[in-house]
């Protein structure tokens, strides 16, 4: 499909599928606040912080296939409009967020939220070839800075998201849970918003020493037990051994492989799924 088409096919889908289908259980019924949720799920915060108006014309490419994945969910009833809508309205500062500590602890190991004094070396982690070695490419300083920014804001909108972890004075990465908003090929992921992932990425110098297994495990329980979260799910390329080996400890259990559709043709699109649910918690413990 070209560009061209792809634009035209988001503007029928908020102008006039969605309007079209509105039902009386849905929040919103006008193209623009179909617009605002989907563009604000895609974008991680508001669209207008990121994406020059007009959307339909100035979206990049990648993002507006998310968020056209997106619209289609909400038409076959796979994806929840009205906690969308509320994740949208939280990061817009008009409802009230679910309170969030601060931090979390495990010995000497804090789970807190990000500072902007993370930005250089979260900007540093994500440059690391050895770090991103399953990943399509490091990141620029620029796209850290945003990820960082988009990863700090899951906990307005959720109550929960990646933590940033220090140890010992110093950052080393994060881990957390986080929602997962693109449809993906596997049973649950294709269902955006209602299944949540277990997340982690360490700096090098941290590996080998179980702070990735002690975070997510912190992270989980405090997912479970102030959030009500019990099952998740985690995946990686299928390559990668050393999360598969964090996510084993975890008591995850292998649920198949399935394509990842962010990730190009090659070696890395491949990824194995891990699950945890509320069964397996108590042996994971």
């Amino acid at each position: 499909m070209t560009e061209a088409a792809r634009r035209a096919q988001w503007r029928d889908l908020v102008e006039r599928r969605l309007p079209g289908a509105a039902r009386p259980d849905w929040p919103v019924r006008l193209d623009h606040c179909f617009a605002r949720i989907l563009l604000d799920n895609t974008c991680g915060g508001p669209w207008r912080d990121q994406i020059r108006p007009p959307a339909y014309a100035n979206t990049p490419l990648d993002q507006l296939e998310v968020a056209i994945a997106l619209g289609e969910a909400v038409l076959a009833g796979d994806a929840d409009l009205a906690l969308l809508n509320r994740r949208s309205l939280a990061w817009r500062g008009k409802i009230a967020c679910a309170p969030v500590p601060d931090a979390l602890r495990d010995g000497d190991l804090i789970l807190r939220r990000w500072r902007p004094e993370d930005t250089a070396p979260f900007a540093a982690l994500n440059a690391d070839p050895a770090v991103m070695a399953h990943f399509p490419r490091p990141r620029t300083a620029a796209e850290s800075a945003a990820e960082a920014g988009i990863l700090d804001r899951r906990f307005v909108a959720d109550g929960f998201g990646p933590w940033a972890l220090e140890q010992a004075g110093r950052f080393i990465g994060f881990a957390g849970a986080m929602r997962i908003l693109r449809p993906l090929p596997f049973p649950g992921g294709d269902r955006p918003g209602r299944t949540v992932e277990l997340v982690w990425r360490l700096t090098r110098d941290a590996w080998g020493q179980g702070f990735a297994t002690r975070a997510a495990r912190r992270a989980r329980a405090d997912l479970s037990e102030r959030c009500g979260i019990g099952a998740v799910v985690a995946f990686t390329a299928a390559g990668n051994a050393r999360s598969r080996a964090v996510m084993e400890r975890l008591g995850m259990v292998p649920a198949g492989t399935f394509p990842h559709p962010a990730v190009p043709e090659g070696p890395l699109r491949e990824h194995v799924l891990y699950r945890l649910d509320c069964a397996d918690r108590e042996a994971a413990a």
